[in-house]
């Protein structure tokens, strides 16, 4: 009987033991879960971001040219092309 308490006991060790590990990964995942959502917003913040400082750039090149001498008029006119093309896609997008 001793030795049926004994394979009982090792067992109940065992379980606590699984028990206390699933817990532990179960409040690691929830850590690695709100540690994604931290992450994903800043990477939403920083793609944002990255958008808005190139169309600062795309601006500040359009400016430069307009500036320049006559000899990038073609560059110039390109370059309003361009926008021209991206306001008739954001109008048709509207439009939708």
């Amino acid at each position: 009987m001793s030795n049926l308490d004994e394979v009982i006991s090792l067992i109940e060790g065992k379980l606590s033991r699984v028990v206390q590990v699933a817990e532990d990964v179960r409040v690691d995942n929830e850590h690695l879960r709100q540690q994604v959502e931290e992450l994903s917003g800043m990477l939403h913040a920083k793609t944002h971001e990255v958008e808005v400082l190139e169309s600062k750039y795309q601006n500040l090149k359009l400016t430069k040219s307009l500036a320049s001498s006559p000899e990038d008029v073609k560059e110039v006119k390109l370059q309003v092309n361009r926008i021209v093309r991206e306001i008739d896609k954001c109008i048709a997008l509207l439009n939708r």
